[in-house]
């Protein structure tokens, strides 16, 4: 038996369902227009769960694929309804009325870094804002504390490795404080051992560093097993630790500005397990920014703990072309299997089809943020 009549059959097929799709998109325009003049939501989860149990039923041996076929449908007709009815004012507003001129250039800037002078916070913090004099805080948490308490215009924390991954402490920091994002800049760590006059390797019985730092140089620290591995604040603070101490049997994994800062001797360079190993900052702000040439957009959101709920609001994303770059879930503090998103996509707020996406989204999901529009300084 040949292909082609099967093929043809297909072709039939799918041009009924072609035609049958856009009846369907026609008449949620439909519906657009009766929900907007009498004052109704457009997402009823309710009205939806009995359509998908419905038809998962009818399609007997196909029903899961049924049900997955249909939620996407669904959400792309909640897309031409939102689209319709103008959603999301509050969030269109808000970005208008966004400043466009980020003080990247100011020596009036007030800039809070993460750790201590020597940390490759601080080389992002002088890169993205070259006459700035940033004040130093420690943990994380202080930082967001300080622009909580208008102690700082911005602060410049670490955000994500290509070694180690993410940085977990600050996105739930920034689930909880939904600071936004002025700007980003990504540095290469070329992480160094140094210790106090006198030490050498062969002496050295015990290193601190960050703990994202001692993950990226795992393998050095498992072909040296008598080194034991002691976590600091930040990887300057460990330097800085390790001056003051003066023993030679202690090491700091760290900068070599670190190094050069509280006056320790490098016995060791470029150890790390990634030789392109990066590290992507941040710059947080509490007034939203919307710098001009940006192409990154932050969001995070919440979404209820039922089966295809991430897909179908990622398939949102696709439908209009979207590249996604980063996603990451974090647990809601008191609930039973239910999540934070945090999600990265190239795109710009200046494009009418992104800007509708977030303004439908920012109306249907519960404890959704726009964390910012931005670009990444090379």
């Amino acid at each position: 038996m040949s292909l082609q009549p099967i093929r043809e059959e297909i072709d039939r097929i799918d041009e009924q369902i072609i035609s049958l799709f856009v009846h369907r998109m026609e008449q949620s325009r439909k519906v657009a227009a009766y929900k907007q003049e009498h004052g109704m939501e457009i997402f009823n989860p309710r009205r939806e769960e009995e359509v998908l149990c419905s038809v998962e039923e009818k399609a007997g041996p196909y029903g899961a694929q049924a049900r997955l076929l249909y939620a996407t449908i669904m959400e792309l007709s909640r897309g031409v309804q939102h689209d319709l009815i103008g959603s999301g004012a509050v969030l269109y507003n808000r970005i208008r009325s966004a400043r466009r001129d980020v003080p990247f250039d100011s020596e009036d800037v007030r800039v809070a870094c993460f750790g201590v002078p020597g940390t490759y916070a601080h080389r992002a913090a002088l890169k993205i804002f070259p006459k700035a004099q940033p004040v130093f805080y420690s943990p994380f948490r202080s930082v967001f504390e300080a622009l909580a308490a208008g102690e700082a215009d911005f602060g410049v924390i670490p955000i994500e490795n290509s070694s180690a991954g993410s940085v977990t402490a600050v996105y739930d920091l920034m689930l909880q404080y939904r600071f936004t994002i002025a700007a980003s800049a990504e540095i290469h760590i070329d992480h160094c051992l140094a210790a106090s006059e006198g030490a050498s390797v062969e002496l050295l019985s015990d290193v601190y560093s960050h703990e994202q730092a001692l993950a990226q140089c795992s393998d050095f620290l498992s072909s040296h097993p008598r080194l034991t591995a002691h976590t600091a604040v930040s990887t300057a603070q460990a330097a800085k630790a390790v001056a003051e101490s003066g023993d030679p049997h202690l090491a700091a994994i760290c900068s070599e500005e670190a190094a050069k800062e509280y006056g320790l001797r490098v016995l060791q360079r470029g150890f790390q397990n990634n030789p392109n190993n990066t590290t992507r900052f941040i710059v947080i702000s509490r007034e939203m920014y919307l710098p001009p040439q940006a192409d990154k957009i932050s969001l995070c959101f919440s979404l209820p703990h039922v089966t295809g709920s991430l897909y179908s609001i990622l398939c949102r994303f696709a439908s209009h072309g979207l590249n996604l770059t980063k996603i990451e879930s974090r647990p809601i503090f008191g609930s039973s299997f239910e999540y934070f998103f945090y999600l990265d996509f190239t795109g710009s707020v200046e494009n009418p089809s992104t800007l509708r996406l977030l303004r439908a989204l920012s109306d249907e999901m519960t404890s959704f943020s726009f964390l910012g529009n931005y670009s990444s300084h090379e």
